[in-house]
């Protein structure tokens, strides 16, 4: 028997699945309360459209059904590694914009930044768990981004901040389908089966 197949393995990945998806609850809850501030204090319209910004993994997917647990881990894994640096990037900018006459919108940006972080390891430890470590980061960053005026900085922030909201509940459902039984073995889409 694997190792990824064990009962000990399949308590811990249903246990990091439950953590997982507390974990990607509260980043929603504060990602929308940051958006909220973020709208306020940018002085944006909150229905604001916003087109699909470039470097940002949209949450929304085709045949969510049809994917593999591994597909799920790792499509999660490239997106918040994606957010993790936009939104280092937005930090910075936010600082260099405001310095620190809005540190509470600073603070919000770096405690989201933080819960994105520990998201990203989150998902690393599930994909060693299945014996099969997480991709290299080498060039996973997002594309350099062409030099923005402020209002284009302030969408596009917008833009960030509203997909990460939708990577969440994403994030989470695809969690609840890893953890439901008979993934980890037999005929189903299996974390250990996938390419």
């Amino acid at each position: 028997m694997a190792a990824a197949d064990s009962p000990s393995a399949t308590l811990r990945r249903r246990d990091l699945c439950s953590r997982g998806i507390r974990l990607a609850g509260k980043m929603r809850s504060d990602v929308v309360d940051l958006l909220d501030a973020y709208v306020e204090r940018q002085g944006l319209d909150a229905s604001a459209s916003v087109a699909a910004v470039e470097g940002v993994p949209v949450a929304a997917v085709e045949c969510w059904d049809e994917q593999t647990g591994t597909q799920r881990l790792l499509e999660n894994l490239a997106a918040y590694r994606a957010f993790r640096a936009l939104l280092a990037q937005m930090l910075e900018e936010q600082r260099e914009q405001l310095g620190e006459a809005d540190a509470a919108l600073g603070r919000a940006l770096a405690a989201v930044l933080l819960q994105v972080s520990a998201f990203a390891y989150h998902l690393e430890e599930l994909l060693r768990l299945e014996s099969r470590g997480p991709p290299s980061e080498e060039g996973a960053g997002p594309p350099p981004l062409p030099h923005l005026g402020l209002f284009e900085r302030k969408l596009r922030g917008l833009g960030v901040l509203r997909e990460l909201a939708q990577w969440a509940v994403r994030s989470a459902r695809d969690l609840r389908q890893l953890a439901k039984p008979g993934l980890g073995s037999g005929s189903a889409p299996s974390l250990a089966e996938s390419p």
